[in-house]
């Protein structure tokens, strides 16, 4: 069975002979290309949750021992001690570094902005 014969201009544009005449566009933008003086605010995105396994283990020894304190002792202090140790790791964590997916929060990013602004006269 033969192929089926297309036409000459298809062939070519196909194969991208087509793009062979053609110059790539030209850029001309709207505005000068300069960094702007600030950025958005955004809200941070939260962390994960800590402490959630011994949340949940205090929790389910409250519903074994009818929301009695007194047995789970154990328990309730853990989860406490978990909570004072995640938010003395968050009270030591440097604004200035960079948050876990390796960006600077808005409000950095505007304070360094503001200390470098652009120079727009000679643009």
């Amino acid at each position: 069975m033969a192929a089926p014969a297309y036409p000459a201009w298809v062939t070519r544009w196909v194969s991208g002979q087509w793009r062979n005449k053609k110059r790539p566009p030209t850029l001309r933008p709207p505005r000068t290309l300069a960094l702007a003086d600030k950025v958005a605010n955004r809200r941070e995105q939260s962390t994960e949750a800590t402490c959630i396994t011994e949340m949940s283990v205090m929790m389910a020894c409250w519903k074994r021992n009818d929301f009695n304190d007194a047995p789970c002792a154990e328990e309730i202090r853990t989860f406490y001690d978990c909570v004072a140790k995640a938010e003395k790791e968050r009270k030591n964590q440097n604004e200035d570094t960079l948050s876990s997916r390796g960006n600077l929060p808005s409000s950095k990013v505007n304070k360094l902005l503001k200390r470098f602004p652009q120079i727009t006269r000679y643009v």
